[in-house]
Order: structure tokens, then sequence, then C-alpha cells
């Protein structure tokens, strides 16, 4: 028979209060990790912080950091200006509570090697009339009403997709020339397309803009929370309305060569707090923690290819 031991109250005491510490003991310290580790000027940047219980604060490249919660992580989208230069950039990340010291990560960037072209087109593609500047100008503050919405977690559950799978005319970053004096830089990934091929949305969201601008031609936007942006340029047909939610996958349009354009394309556009970034690194992006890794090739064509051709504008 095994004897009972009787402890004294004294002992009872301390062992309940290791007993109750043990879990915090066994917690993880906080973790800060980046996505790309190797990113160039342009592309979005997906800081994710584990291991903390409120939302912290930081900075990328003199940028603010706006975290909101995706499952048990928080995670902020920025990006780097097409401008920033080669080299390392510190990451540096505050918790609500003080830490021992900062979380710090380094960036790595690299040179993009941009190409650069030459287009001739209609002189008053290069210099509007002044009703058309108006209209310009009317277009731009409705596209800043868009992008003023309020900061709130992902509103999609899963990673990015091509919103129609054709031949790339365009990547972002390209450098343009017009008519030997306009200069301007491509801020979208152009995919090519007939007229009438169908436009998907890249992921849920919510339509925040449908019109018939003068650059873009027919544009819708879509918000995805977390200050993330995609937009669709230069539609023949839009098929859904201001406030939709909108599934990834489903239909927004049809191909177009309405704006400012050379010939029937997609422009595809996102924008990333505030930033025009390159969507090729968004398709990479992991948001949830998917095992497998992510690689963004070109998409395969469809049967509505078409010559896709160029817009003759930059990305309000």
């Amino acid at each position: 028979m095994l004897a009972r031991v009787r402890l004294p109250a004294s002992c009872v005491l301390a062992l309940l209060c290791v007993l109750t510490a043990l879990p915090a003991l066994a917690a993880a310290p906080p973790r800060l990790s980046l996505q790309p580790q190797r990113a160039k000027p342009g592309d979005p940047v997906l800081v994710r912080v584990q291991g903390l219980k409120a939302p912290p604060t930081g900075e990328l490249a003199g940028r603010a950091l706006r975290f909101v919660p995706v499952g048990a992580d928080y995670v902020a989208l920025s990006g780097l200006k097409v401008e920033q230069a080669p080299g390392p950039v510190e990451v540096r990340v505050e918790a609500p509570v003080a830490l021992s010291a900062p979380l710090v990560a380094t960036l790595e960037v690299v040179d993009p090697a941009y190409p650069a072209s030459e287009l001739r087109v209609d002189p008053r593609f290069v210099d509007p009339p002044p009703a058309v500047k108006a209209r310009i100008q009317a277009d731009q503050e409705a596209f800043a009403r868009a992008y003023a919405q309020p900061l709130v977690p992902p509103l999609f559950r899963g990673d990015f997709a091509w919103p129609r799978r054709a031949r790339l005319t365009a990547h972002y970053g390209q450098k343009r020339t017009f008519n030997g004096q306009m200069k301007s830089q491509h801020y979208g990934t152009d995919l090519a397309g007939r007229i009438g091929a169908p436009v998907a949305a890249a992921n849920a969201g919510t339509v925040v803009l449908v019109r018939d601008c003068h650059g873009s031609g027919n544009t819708v936007i879509l918000h995805h929370g977390g200050g993330l942006y995609t937009t669709y340029f230069h539609m023949s047909r839009i098929d859904v309305k201001p406030g939709t939610k909108v599934k990834q996958g489903q239909q927004l349009g049809l191909v177009g060569k309405t704006g400012r354009v050379t010939g029937p394309h997609l422009h595809w556009g996102v924008k990333v707090d505030g930033l025009w970034v390159d969507g090729l690194t968004l398709l990479k992006l992991d948001f949830f923690g998917t095992p497998e890794q992510r690689v963004a090739t070109t998409p395969v064509p469809d049967n509505a290819e078409g010559e896709g051709t160029a817009s003759i504008t930059s990305s309000p």
C-alpha cells in the first residue's frame, strides 16, 4: 500500500505558482518574418509578427507599418517605392508592451533593371485640351475616394490569382517615352485579350469604384482589406456595381480598349498602402501559411488571346 504524503501549505502554494507559470515559460518569443526576403523597388512586402497579443507598430524604408490580425499573427502589407535605391533596408517593429529590444529584420533590395521603350501616339494623348484636363481631375478625385477605405483585416481567405489567363504584354516598372517628350512608368501588368474576353477578380473583396475614366476607360477597383486594392482598366463591359462583394474568380467584366490605349488588353494594377506595386510579386505572397512555396509563373493563355497593347497613361 502506498503511503499518503501530506505537504506543508507553503510547498503546495509554491508548486501551484510553478505550474501556473509553465505556459508562459514555454511560449515562444515574438518573431518577425518578411516576404519576400529579397525584393526589387516597387515590390509589395508582407511583414508578419508572431507571438504577440496586441498589434505592434513598425517601419519599413521610412514608411509606417499598419498591422491587422490574420489568425494568431499580425501582418502588415507595405511596399517599396519604385525609386528605392538597391541595398539593405531595415525593418523595425515595436511591440505594444516593451520588449527587451525591438524586432529587426533586413530586406535586401536588388536592382530591378526595368526596361525602357519609346512609343508614338496621337498628340492629344500627350497634351490634352482643357476640357479633358478637367475630366482627368474629376477622375483622380474619384480614385482618391475609392482608396480612402478604413483599415480592416483581409476580406479574403486565400492567396491571389491571375485575373485572366493570357500572355503578358507589359510588365510593371517599364519606363516609357511618348512622342519623345512625355515620360512615364508603367505601374501595372498588361494582359493580352480580344474584346469580350472575361476578366475575373484576383481575390475576394468589395467593389469601391465603377467608372468610365479618361485614361483608364471602363474601370473597376476592388478593396481587399489590409490597405490592399486591385484595379482593372480598359474594359468593354462592367458586370458589377459599387458595393458588390465579390469572390475570387468572379467575373467583373470583359476585356476592351476603352480609355487611352493603343489596342485591347487588360491593365491590372495593385495598390498597397498608397503605393503602386508589382502584381507578379503579390501573386507569390503566402498570406495564410500554406506549406508549399508559391510561384507566380506566366499564366497559360486561354482561347481569347489578343495582340495586347499599351496603356498610354500612368495609373491614377
